[in-house]
């Protein structure tokens, strides 16, 4: 049985793998054409590839495969900047190193004739892959539910849409679907005294080409998150947790990681932090600083510093949520949220021990109260320690309401299960990538 929609990156990796192939092969092309020796060029071989690699990830050439329909227009948009940045930037580093006259990969006319047939190489593969001419076809992905609560398990591919859809059908439906179909059973349903008689059934299929599973563990596995409403309760202990284990290396690891990189960043970017500062003092003579309560491991409070971004409001002003265009944010203010520079000096929580580098987001008790009287297990996201950036914030977009905060917890419940080093490393990769593309907001 397939299972490509296990993995969300599965394909994006294929598909870097791929590139990389492309690059490789047409510079063999070339230098088979031109006779020429690659002797003092592996350095600008190695350049070249890399920008070409990290361009196409920052710029969204990979990520375009997980979307549900990819228009053939923003795939050409996205791999001509591709080529374009890539052009530039060896460009750049060809000016301020002015290499020897005989490294010849760096000529203009050289980088075209390798990149280009190489975007052309990409778009190809992009195309293969979406067609699943590259890969095993994908399963039917079929769910089993009453009519009752159909709209609410398919809730959350609704919110976050893939490119494998899960379909409702009645049970004696599926029975008579033919091919590679994975089965999202309904824990109500399997608990129905009736369901014996097709579920005997679908078992006597051959388990190459049928198998059974839940919305809740497709929704963990193809969509990286856990909607609250589809958990049971009760639904994990604190002590079933990866981050409980008090001497566990992961832990200790991301403690160290989290003052040595709070250290380093509070260094390089004090200069950013003054400019802001002097910015934001300039615009309305306020101050520069923001302070505010907010909710920490285990609801205990502590204080976050921020670079103020909004107006200064009055004293007694009612606790309300920031939209999107919010007409309080101050124009300085709307680039440091987009840059993210405004979260930096709580680099200096995270140095006091309030906060890590990445982990749920902190909030403000006063709005808590609410979400917790309305989502379901809204507590749990205290039992880890609240982070600068976390699984939420890379995946979901700015919470204005109860329904955002629903949809980021359950981001940050994956998290909290699936807890480990080279999950903090992914998310810290894609905080990066927000950051250099001043996506936040």
């Amino acid at each position: 049985m397939p299972v490509s929609w296990r993995n969300p990156r599965q394909k994006l990796l294929l598909c870097a793998g791929l590139d990389l192939l492309g690059l490789v092969l047409i510079l063999v092309g070339i230098v088979n054409i031109r006779s020429q020796s690659l002797e003092g060029q592996q350095i600008w071989i190695v350049a070249t590839i890399t920008a070409y690699l990290l361009l196409g990830w920052l710029l969204g050439t990979y990520t375009v495969l997980g979307w549900r329909r990819l228009p053939r227009w923003a795939l050409l948009q996205r791999l001509g900047l591709c080529l374009l940045s890539t052009l530039m930037v060896i460009a750049i580093l060809r000016w301020l190193i002015n290499p020897p006259q005989d490294v010849w990969l760096v000529y203009r006319s050289i980088q075209v004739s390798w990149l280009l047939p190489t975007m052309l190489w990409s778009l190809l593969m992009r195309m293969s892959l979406r067609r699943g001419a590259l890969q095993a076809e994908a399963p039917k992905l079929l769910l089993i539910a009453s009519e009752a609560e159909v709209q609410k398990v398919l809730m959350p591919w609704q919110q976050t849409p893939t490119q494998l859809m899960p379909r409702w059908l009645p049970a004696e439906e599926v029975i008579k679907q033919p091919g590679q179909i994975v089965i999202a059973i309904s824990p109500s349903v399997q608990q129905h005294p009736d369901h014996s008689r097709w579920l005997y059934a679908l078992q006597q299929r051959d388990p190459r080409e049928c198998s059974f599973t839940t919305p809740l563990a497709v929704a963990e596995q193809q969509l990286e998150r856990l909607p609250p409403t589809l958990l049971p309760e009760p639904w994990l202990s604190y002590s079933e947790i990866p981050w409980n284990t008090l001497f566990s290396p992961q832990r200790q690891l991301k403690r160290v990681a989290d003052v040595v990189v709070a250290l380093m960043l509070l260094t390089v970017t004090a200069p950013l932090m003054l400019i802001a500062c002097l910015l934001i003092w300039l615009e309305d003579h306020g101050p520069v600083f923001y302070i505010q309560e907010r909710s920490g491991w285990l609801g205990q409070t502590f204080t976050v510093l921020k670079l103020r971004t909004m107006k200064v409001a009055p004293k007694h002003a009612p606790v309300t949520w920031t939209t999107p265009g919010d007409q309080r944010i101050t124009q300085i203010g709307r680039w440091l949220r987009r840059t993210r520079l405004d979260e930096l000096p709580q680099l200096i929580n995270v140095l006091r021990g309030d906060m890590s580098l990445i982990g749920p987001r902190p909030e403000r008790p006063e709005l808590e109260q609410e979400l917790e009287a309305r989502i379901p297990h809204y507590r749990k996201r205290h039992w880890m320690q609240p982070g600068l950036s976390g699984w939420a914030q890379v995946c979901a977009p700015y919470a204005a309401s109860v329904e955002d905060s629903e949809l980021k917890l359950s981001y940050d419940l994956y998290y909290l299960k699936h807890f480990s080093t080279w999950l903090d490393l992914l998310i810290l990769l894609r905080t990066i990538k927000t950051v250099l593309k001043v996506a936040g907001q």
